[in-house]
């Protein structure tokens, strides 16, 4: 871990040691994610936006794919100002703000309209102060999937008696919650060794975002997909604090229009993803289904209960932010 922290280090450091002129400002922003992803084109986007506002002042420079921190590291590395800002995924914070989890409690909040109110929001603003007080400033809350997809082979999962004995993937233990209670036995594992394990019948069944389904090839060890509101998922980006406040204000005002404007961008974005992925993952010969509104109710009636009760005992304002997505 020691070294990989110092190339980490190193990346940032000889990637900055290009000179800037005297009046240009160093915003440097890592993320995990692949080139070719969704999110991924966004944050290029909003880079590109915040020096055409700033008219060059602002020198951009973004490091995707685990370049200069992994998912772990980028918190620790924003906070103590090692680079200027970076992107996580809610459920990455896990017990650290578990009122982060809100968004994935099943068929809670998936629904165009909400989805679409939370930045700037009371609900955005509850865990907004969670992150000041773990040392970071969040500016934008990125929207990335709302469409989930149950994947297996042999039998597709539609009832919720299919579910019965599925070795299925995790994601953590809240939504892990709702997939026993389903009567299935999930085994928690990162996105990049799920094919794997699908491929070795390691595990039965799959579970991811509809986008990642087909970008990660699940469609050559997987027949059957069951496409369902199962959960939200957004990307945030944050800032050092003190980099933040030390900004001239009409650079601050610059690059929060922005990231006003990715936040939006990002809806119609992902959701154009999606329907793509759906398409695509049929022309590859996966059979697809989509949830009926009555197989929604019927799911959500099993699956979300056990996680709502987990989710109310897991923070101190979890049952405030409930409250406050539900006045969305």
């Amino acid at each position: 871990m020691a070294s990989r922290t110092l190339l980490c280090a190193l990346a940032v450091s000889v990637a900055a040691s290009a000179p800037l002129s005297a009046d240009e400002i160093e915003f440097r922003i890592s993320h995990q994610l692949p080139p070719g992803h969704h999110i991924a084109q966004l944050v290029q986007a909003f880079a590109e936006d915040v020096e055409a506002r700033t008219e060059g002042r602002v020198d951009v420079e973004v490091f995707g794919a685990n370049q200069a921190f992994t998912p772990d590291q980028n918190h620790p590395a924003v906070a103590r100002g090692q680079i200027e800002g970076a992107l996580s995924v809610n459920f990455q914070w896990g017990n650290t703000i578990p009122e982060l989890n809100v968004v994935t409690i099943p068929y809670f909040f998936t629904d165009l309209e909400r989805i679409e109110r939370f930045p700037g929001s009371e609900a955005a603003a509850i865990v907004e102060d969670k992150l000041m007080e773990r040392g970071v400033r969040n500016i934008g809350w990125f929207f990335t999937t709302r469409q989930s997809i149950f994947t297996s082979n042999g039998h597709p999962l539609v009832a919720i008696d299919d579910f019965e004995g599925v070795k299925i993937r995790g994601l953590n233990p809240l939504v892990d919650e709702a997939l026993i209670a389903a009567g299935a036995a999930p085994a928690a594992m990162p996105g990049s060794e799920v094919y794997q394990a699908l491929q070795t019948g390691v595990i039965d069944a799959g579970l991811t975002d509809v986008s990642a389904a087909y970008s990660r090839n699940y469609y050559e060890v997987q027949d059957y997909g069951t496409v369902a509101p199962f959960f939200t998922v957004y990307f945030h980006l944050y800032v050092n604090p003190e980099w933040w406040d030390d900004l001239p204000d009409d650079i601050r005002d610059a690059i929060a229009a922005a990231a006003a404007k990715a936040e939006q961008d990002a809806i119609p974005l992902t959701e154009q993803t999606a329907e793509a992925a759906i398409e695509q993952l049929r022309d590859e010969g996966m059979e697809i289904h989509i949830q009926t509104d009555e197989e929604i109710a019927t799911f959500k009636e099993v699956m979300q209960p056990p996680v709502m009760d987990a989710f109310i005992e897991s923070g101190p304002d979890a049952e405030r932010i409930i409250e406050a997505v539900g006045n969305l």
